[in-house]
């Protein structure tokens, strides 16, 4: 036997001064800082977790079990029809991952000991308030730990109307620090002042779901944080499908990016035959959509072939008149019928793996017994611009200046709410204006420009159709709205007892 003594030194992390045994400040914020955006950034990336939390249990997208293929113990199929419990894993995994950021973050902000610097403070209370905004929104409450308490004491937890005032006063207190920024900057991966103000106009827009109801200003408040957002230089654009042709976006559509990689979003619903020199391997074959999203857009109703007249943002389906070299078969939005490649210097019509015609249909069977081509595609992140272009969207000025429509709209302001949707159809090709708007017509004009960009859950729950009928759910769980907030994870119960377990579950 041999041992070997142990000389601790007081510069050890073992020794500490101050309130806590535990944290007496952050040595450096910058590399902290650094981290926590990179988790959002990998938070962003894949097709799980926040992903699918925000898309997969909506209209928008649905993940049908194939044979036994995508069955994974229901873990898509729950989400699409709110059987999700409070053991279900992509739900953990995002509590986890939002509640540490939101400690990682409040580290820097109460830092005793560093000098960080007014930039650095105010980058980590917008991503506090970012991180804290999903907790909130997705669960309802927030638990909250001071960096300085002792591994004895259990984190408090905030209601939903505190956790509401801590971000609006967060992001009210990052707009006065953060850069002006440029609205065509190569890198926009870090906030700037419209960011935070994006994502107060955001807050302040569910405020009647956070709160019970609207505050006297708030919604003129969406305004006018709009405003200024479009004052700074930020605006809407044409060319729908350029807007997310990364790894950069300069384009003034586009306010704040992570620099995460798309590829999950194109190859997550494209069929394994699907190939493009950045990926041989082709598709996964999960992902698709849903016939009845896919009817909310002009065009005719069983043919996405391009140049058929359909509205620019529902996309094309590529066909072999129209294939060339350079796409390799790739159309961009929703994908139905014959799926074509390119080989040879010829476009080919693709087979599906027993050799039959690879046709994708429009409806299913139910989210089981699918075969491999049943259910529509969508490809925003297009393998046209390459089978991983890096860079995600995670905030533009279409979805702002539809913010601030849908704000006239609850004003009673109809005429400038109009004028304010038209004005961004007429940027859509084959897209006519609107003669009247309501909110079921709101609704849809944002599912429209905003699919697949992480926002459909939070806008249907705000007009109240998050449990409404769709396809494979025809009523909600329990007949009411307690799957607006998702269940509390067991393990987070267990470790916390002032957690309370959210109704329902």
């Amino acid at each position: 036997m041999t041992a070997c003594s142990l000389d601790i030194e007081e510069s050890d992390s073992f020794f500490t001064k101050g309130e806590s045994a535990i944290f007496n400040g952050v040595e450096n914020p910058s590399a902290q800082l650094t981290t926590i955006y990179n988790n959002i950034k990998s938070e962003a990336e894949p097709q799980d977790n926040l992903y699918a939390l925000t898309e997969v249990t909506t209209d928008e997208l649905v993940v049908p079990t194939r044979g036994t293929d995508w069955g994974d113990n229901g873990v898509w199929r729950t989400l699409h029809v709110h059987t999700y419990g409070p053991t279900h894993t992509q739900i953990l995994n995002v509590w986890n991952g939002k509640n540490s950021a939101v400690l990682r973050c409040t580290e820097i902000i109460d830092s005793k000991t560093t000098t960080e610097t007014p930039l650095e403070l105010a980058e980590a209370k917008f991503a506090r308030a970012y991180n804290m905004w999903i907790v909130m929104d997705f669960w309802g409450q927030q638990p909250f730990r001071n960096p300085a308490d002792g591994p004895d004491v259990l984190p408090s937890v905030m209601t939903r109307s505190e956790s509401y005032d801590m971000i609006v006063q967060d992001l009210s207190d990052a707009i006065a620090d953060l850069p002006d920024g440029s609205p065509t900057s190569s890198d926009k991966n870090r906030p700037v002042k419209s960011t935070a103000r994006f994502f107060l106009a955001k807050v302040k827009l569910n405020a009647a779901v956070y709160k019970g109801s609207y505050g006297v200003n708030d919604l003129q408040d969406v305004i006018n944080l709009v405003n200024q957002i479009e004052a700074s230089g930020y605006a809407l654009v044409g060319n729908y499908f350029e807007i997310f042709h990364g790894p950069t976006f300069t384009n003034t559509d586009v306010i704040w990016s992570a620099a995460a990689g798309s590829g999950n979003r194109m190859w997550n619903g494209l069929h394994y035959n699907q190939v493009h020199p950045d990926n041989t391997g082709g598709g996964w074959n999960g992902f698709s959509t849903l016939a009845e999203f896919y009817d909310k857009f002009e065009g005719p109703s069983n043919d996405n072939s391009v140049g058929l007249g359909q509205e620019e943002r529902r996309g094309y389906t590529q066909t072999l008149a129209s294939t060339n070299g350079t796409n390799y078969g790739f159309g961009f939005g929703f994908q139905v019928g014959q799926m074509y490649g390119y080989k040879d210097g010829s476009a080919v019509a693709l087979k599906n793996r027993t050799g039959q015609p690879l046709v994708f249909t429009k409806t299913f069977p139910g989210l089981v017994g699918n075969t491999e081509v049943t259910g529509m595609r969508l490809l925003k992140y297009s393998p046209v611009n390459g089978g991983f272009t890096s860079g995600v969207v995670m905030a533009r000025f279409g979805d702002a200046h539809l913010m601030r429509a849908e704000a006239m709209l609850r004003l009673g302001q109809n005429a400038n709410a109009l004028a304010e949707v038209n004005e961004l159809r007429a940027l859509r090709a084959n897209t006519p204006p609107l003669a009247s708007l309501n909110e079921a017509v709101m609704l849809d004009e944002r599912g429209r420009e905003l699919y697949t960009e992480g926002w459909r859950r939070n806008d249907m729950i705000r007009f109240g159709k998050y449990n409404a009928p769709k396809e494979f759910m025809p009523s909600a769980e329990g007949g009411d709205d307690h799957t607006n907030l998702f269940p509390i994870p067991s393990s987070a119960l267990l470790t916390n007892p002032n957690l309370v377990q959210n109704p329902g579950y």
